[in-house]
């Protein structure tokens, strides 16, 4: 991989964290039941964001540093 294109990958792996927050999240809201979930449904959003967009906005600014020092 090129030096002046690694930031792409940083992209395309924050890209691929979404995708995955959403996939799951959906999943979670599928499945969710109120009557035998103790938990309410935004605790499964946060715990979610916690665990995908979190780390796809480091991701992705570690992204955003490199485009700026390669430039």
């Amino acid at each position: 991989m090129k030096k002046q294109s690694i930031y792409k990958f940083f992209y395309l792996v924050a890209a691929l964290l979404v995708l995955g927050f959403l996939i799951r999240f959906g999943v979670d809201v599928f499945l969710y039941d109120t009557y035998l979930t103790s938990a309410p449904l935004y605790l499964f959003a946060l715990v979610r964001a916690f665990a995908f967009l979190l780390p796809a906005a480091l991701v992705f600014l570690v992204g955003l540093l490199l485009k700026k020092k390669l430039k």
